[in-house]
């Protein structure tokens, strides 16, 4: 039962999260057609010779990667997508026409990783994300960035 209260009380508090916001320090990780990014602590890491991924210590510990699907038009996903995706409620934070988040990996212990799928409209498409990371990578910090992905925006377009 507390997981479930624990579980609303998040997606109570997505809204306030949202909105491709990116913290102060952080930054930015853009997918290789320079469309769609993330945020990332600025403890991280770019990762591969197109820098659309990010590490924390290495690839084992975390990793972020942003992709765009160019003409790919977002919409949220079905209840048989879910299904066959097997994404129980529980870890279906966000399935709107603005956001799905939802979380397809739990951790069984200490050196077993959580993962969080992410998408949102694009610029023409769809921006995807997907982090990996170890229980030792805060929950807050794991969701920040996923909350960040966004279409590359004219602020941060240009570097």
């Amino acid at each position: 039962m507390r997981e479930y209260m624990v579980s609303t009380l998040i997606l109570f508090c997505l809204p306030c999260l949202s909105a491709q916001g990116v913290p102060t320090a952080w930054q930015i990780v853009k997918d290789s057609k320079n469309a769609c990014q993330v945020a990332v602590p600025s403890d991280w890491s770019l990762y591969g010779e197109s820098h659309s991924a990010a590490v924390l210590h290495d690839t084992s510990t975390a990793l972020a990667v942003v992709t765009s699907q160019p003409g790919q038009t977002f919409t949220p996903l079905t209840e048989f997508f879910q299904k066959v995706l097997n994404i129980s409620k529980e870890k279906l934070f966000e399935n709107t026409p603005k956001r799905i988040f939802y979380q397809d990996k739990v951790s069984a212990g200490a050196d077993d990783p959580n993962s969080y799928t992410f998408s949102v409209p694009g610029k023409g498409g769809t921006c995807s994300g997907h982090l990996t990371f170890l229980p030792s990578v805060p929950v807050d910090v794991a969701r920040k960035i996923a909350l960040s992905l966004g279409p590359v925006s004219e602020t941060h377009g240009g570097s």
